[in-house]
């Protein structure tokens, strides 16, 4: 069954206006095709990309997924890494070390009792996969819960190196406490978003610290970076931890400006930004992945149902690699299948991202 979906919003200025007209207008949902519990705008296919079986099934109730993944990034090749990570955020002793999932081009179903294939690096304690530079530089955080001390590891062909954070010299502080998001430049400086100590710090390509208050606000969690060279934030705001009740915020640095809040509200599960001119946000709250572009305006690309749930989301890189293997400019999304937290599933969605905006200023 398809049904019409409409919504009304202030509009500011024409650009603006052209995005909501078209993509709000006369917007039609209709059922996806790897579950019944995703709405996709017209056009656009979703595909299980990352499954399997045999993971925590007394917890998660038998569905089928792969272990609570809350971060993943892409390398140039297309390849997809996966960061088990999903209780971070959980009180008391709880401390999951894993190493990660690498999954090849075309995607994988991980059995329980073949999965030592697929994992990628050494055990890490809660690892967030934040992002790729160059061919195959992958950077992951971590940090010690009870010590408040955070690392950046670089990791190459499976070995880690600690990049940036760790024990400090006795009597100073540390560089980082609760690092999470990591987003890297055109030039290869990285910039991470230490929740712990509300502010963002950019590091040089070497990883040292260039400014360690690059941008401030309150609980800074996601970053990525446009291709005009803007960071953006996702940050937590008033809640205490990504999935509980709050007022987020989402944040757009320039490179040589201020940060300019571009909207309030909604808690940012992840970011990523399409080279069409839009950022896709994962809502876990609502839940739904929406668009917003950098003046503020707002629109539902997928919506989900029935107790899924976004958790988190990267597009794929747009190289020769990810064309020939049908996969660039795609959106991965990792659901949360009936509310079975512990399971997880990356969906992959594709359709016509490029010709949103383009599609919307022409009607």
């Amino acid at each position: 069954m398809i049904s019409a979906k409409r919504a009304t919003a202030s509009r500011r200025g024409a650009w603006r206006g052209a995005w909501i007209a078209g993509l709000l207008g006369a917007l039609l949902w209709a059922p996806a095709d790897a579950a019944a519990e995703m709405q996709l705008l017209p056009g656009f296919r979703a595909q299980v990309y990352v499954t399997g079986h045999g993971f925590d099934s007394s917890e998660g109730r038998g569905a089928s997924g792969i272990p609570s993944v809350a971060t993943l990034a892409f390398d140039p090749a297309g390849v997809l890494y996966l960061a088990r990570s999903g209780r971070r955020y959980v009180g008391g002793d709880v401390e999951d070390v894993w190493p990660l999932f690498r999954v090849p081009v075309g995607g994988a179903q991980i059995a329980r009792d073949a999965e030592a294939r697929y994992l990628y690096g050494p055990p890490l304690r809660n690892p967030q996969a934040g992002a790729v530079r160059g061919a195959g530089e992958l950077f992951v955080t971590t940090f010690d819960r009870e010590r408040k001390i955070g690392v950046l590891y670089r990791i190459v062909d499976g070995r880690a190196a600690l990049f940036a954070g760790g024990t400090p010299d006795r009597g100073e502080p540390p560089a980082l406490k609760q690092p999470e998001g990591v987003a890297v430049d055109a030039a290869g400086n990285l910039f991470i978003a230490d929740r712990d100590r509300g502010v963002v710090v950019k590091l040089d390509a070497a990883g040292r610290v260039v400014d360690p208050r690059y941008a401030a606000m309150k609980r800074p969690r996601v970053l990525t970076v446009d291709g005009a060279g803007s960071l953006w934030i996702g940050a937590d705001g008033s809640a205490d931890a990504p999935w509980q009740p709050g007022e987020g915020e989402i944040w757009q640095v320039p490179p040589d400006g201020v940060p300019r809040l571009v909207l309030k509200g909604p808690i940012a599960q992840a970011i990523s930004w399409h080279p069409a001119g839009f950022l896709a946000v994962a809502d876990r709250h609502n839940p739904e992945v929406f668009a917003v572009t950098p003046d503020g305006a707002r629109r539902t690309l997928i919506r989900f149902t029935d107790t899924d749930a976004p958790r988190s989301l990267v597009f794929a890189p747009i190289t020769d690699a990810t064309r020939k293997a049908g996969i660039a400019g795609d959106l991965f999304v990792v659901l949360i299948p009936g509310g079975a937290w512990p399971v997880n599933q990356v969906i992959r969605i594709s359709g016509p991202f490029d010709s949103l905006l383009r599609d919307a200023s022409t009607r």
